[in-house]
């Protein structure tokens, strides 16, 4: 049963750019939330000052507008439940901390690294794992064991962390909207460290007291925090409140299998594919990392694609709307198992979306003969467009895959050109010359019908289609070859096919003249 009132919340860390998980993390509340008429908010968990980066705040606001997955409340946008920053509710914390050592639900702990490591080492050449629970916090160096005196003895001279205090021998049921019922056993929990030696609260504390404060009443996350789901409602338990509703998200791997996306593809160098969402410049250096933005996807594409990583409607149909994304969504369509990315997908989302921006690459086009000082009247420009729009996945790549409607290559491809630097190509080229002058009318369907029929006998037909491509375009890729030669005419096509044969000779005849010289010189 849901509240009366959905209030969800996406709380990144500001220790860099977000990447796909994160996004599609925030994109799932953002759907939940307007699907049921609630509140989404953004909330800055910064209790981890040491791994803070600069402009990662401004970088998570950057992100969410472009999504269009703007949120209702918190940081940048106001709200009643500030400050929604996690450094700025010290005081806040602080005083829960007190409630807890007070109802003897927490301790503390003056247990140094030193002593720390020096146990673990026992245990471990034992062939055991060390644990800081209820088997031996008595026996470690905590308030658990001291006298009033010792412990404000110890208070005043050493360093401490505050830990939870776990009652064993419980059991209890859990539930996960996706995973369903997990049983647990506080026998296998540890006592937690709620508030660090330097007097900061630890994600776990913060983000229970936060949310309950903040009225949170559905916490959609990502699965690694699965695991802590339990400790937190111990924590809700000790306070006496009602624990939000939890839904842990599936991890979004990678399709390689070479692991979960995350910061680290960028950080080792391993990613072949784009992982953030906008540009990330990294502090103090001159790196930029491009992100889908400024690689050409459009942003509803990119929100599409995202979606369905890890959920379904249920339909045959994968084009949805931010609004259609709304009405359609829900937690129940939610995979358990991790979802895998795919570049090939994400292009394909990106290519359904270009016929709905139609109009942008025709901006595009005209840009690019503008910059070349072309006119063309509109409805060939759309013509071109509408031949091309099948071949391309991104606004950017009109210009190739068209430009040799408006221009003669100003190129040929290296690898093709030298395999023709002879005769034999020349007296082919020369006798396509000679075919396109002789048809008419010139049109489609005559080309191929002197091409194909007439040319029956022609053993070479293959390697001579390729040649007058290759004249027309520069590169062997393009539209079907015909539709080409009747855009440009009989005319443009047959100086083409002459800018070709010049090209040869001349570099037949550089050839020449570099072995002549060569052989003068051995003499």
């Amino acid at each position: 049963m849901l509240n009366n009132f959905v209030r969800v919340r996406f709380a990144p860390s500001p220790t860099g750019p977000l990447h796909l998980g994160g996004v599609r993390t925030a994109l799932y509340n953002y759907l939940f939330a307007k699907k049921h008429g609630g509140t989404f908010i953004l909330r800055i968990e910064d209790t981890d000052q040491k791994r803070f980066i600069p402009n990662s705040e401004s970088y998570i606001i950057e992100t969410l507008k472009w999504c269009k997955i703007e949120p209702d409340e918190g940081v940048g946008y106001g709200g009643d439940y500030f400050p929604y920053y996690q450094s700025k509710r010290h005081n806040i914390y602080h005083y829960y901390i007190d409630k807890l050592l007070k109802n003897g639900d927490a301790y503390y702990a003056f247990d140094t690294d030193s002593d720390l490591n020096k146990k673990r080492k026992e245990y471990n050449d034992r062939g055991l794992t060390f644990s800081y629970n209820y088997q031996n916090r008595m026996s470690l160096k905590n308030s658990l064991n001291m006298t009033e005196k010792e412990l404000y003895d110890q208070l005043k001279h050493s360093s401490y962390v505050v830990r939870f205090k776990v009652k064993p021998g419980e059991k209890f049921n859990i539930y996960d909207l996706i995973h369903g019922n997990i049983i647990v056993n506080t026998d296998y929990l540890d006592d937690k460290i709620l508030l660090k030696s330097d007097g900061i609260a630890t994600y776990h504390l913060a983000n229970t007291i936060d949310d309950h404060l903040m009225k949170i009443t559905h916490v959609l996350r990502g699965e690694e925090w699965l695991s802590s789901m339990s400790f937190h409602i111990l924590l809700y338990k000790s306070f006496g409140w009602i624990p939000p509703n939890f839904a842990h998200l599936p991890l979004i791997l990678r399709k390689d299998g070479k692991g979960k996306i995350s910061k680290r593809n960028v950080d080792n160098k391993i990613s072949d594919f784009p992982i953030f969402p906008i540009q990330w410049k990294v502090p103090n250096t001159k790196t930029i990392i491009p992100g889908y933005r400024e690689l050409g996807y459009f942003p509803e594409a990119f929100v599409n694609m995202l979606a369905f990583l890890g959920w379904n409607p249920g339909t045959k149909n994968e084009i949805f709307s931010l609004q259609e994304l709304i009405n359609s969504f829900s937690l129940e369509k939610v995979t358990k198992s991790s979802a895998y990315f795919d570049i090939k997908k994400a292009n394909w989302f990106n290519k359904k979306y270009l016929n709905k921006n139609k109009e942008k690459i025709f901006l595009a086009l005209l840009k690019e003969l503008n910059k070349r000082s072309l006119k063309y009247k509109k409805n060939f420009i759309w013509k071109i467009i509408d031949m091309i729009i099948d071949r391309i996945n991104f606004i950017h790549e009109i210009w190739e895959h068209s430009f040799y409607f408006f221009i003669s290559p100003s190129y040929y491809d290296i690898n093709f050109f030298k395999k023709i630097c002879n005769e034999k190509s020349l007296l082919q080229l020369e006798r396509l010359k000679i075919l396109l002058t002789n048809i008419s009318p010139f049109t489609y369907k005559n080309l191929k019908y002197f091409f194909f029929k007439k040319q029956e006998t022609n053993k070479n037909k293959y390697e001579v289609m390729q040649l007058l491509r290759f004249s027309l375009v520069g590169i062997l890729k393009g539209i079907d070859v015909f539709i080409i030669i009747e855009i440009l005419g009989k005319k443009e096509s047959k100086q083409r096919i002459d800018n070709l044969i010049s090209k040869i000779k001349e570099k037949i005849r550089t050839f020449f003249l570099k072995k002549e010289h060569k052989n003068i010189d051995l003499h």
